[in-house]
């Protein structure tokens, strides 16, 4: 199985600076994310998945799964959410689906020490958050 461990390096998207500058994302939410950092240990076989997700400033979350099912999960906001699972290429894409929103995280692994998590909210929002395997 492969296995891919590591830290978030902090990427800002030319997207996610215009939106801050504009006054799109709120003081608080900026700052929270400033603090806030996790590692990802994700094993896989095939198409299944192990993702352990230890972070810092929030609840981490574990979730097993095999691509191309459906889980369900408990969000950082307390909701309950239906999660589709899709290989997309050479990548993996969840949708997520809670009551109140649905948004989307593609994991993509550019090289055997990188991965990239990009999320995209429903009103646009995009972020990118890079993983560098220790």
């Amino acid at each position: 199985p492969f296995q891919f461990t590591a830290p978030r390096v902090t990427h800002v998207t030319k997207q996610w600076y215009q939106r801050r500058v504009r006054g799109d994302v709120g003081m608080l939410k900026r700052q929270a994310a400033k603090v806030v950092s996790s590692e990802h240990h994700i094993t896989q076989n095939g198409d299944e998945m192990d993702v352990n997700v230890v972070a810092t400033g929030q609840k981490g979350k574990h979730q097993q799964y095999t691509v191309g099912n459906n889980f369900t999960e408990t969000e950082v906001n307390g909701e309950e959410a239906e999660v589709s699972t899709e290989w997309d290429g050479d990548t993996i894409k969840e949708t997520h689906k809670t009551k109140s929103l649905t948004y989307t995280l593609i994991r993509e692994l550019q090289d055997n020490d990188t991965m990239v998590l990009h999320l995209e909210s429903p009103k646009g929002t995009k972020a990118k958050r890079i993983y560098k395997r220790m």
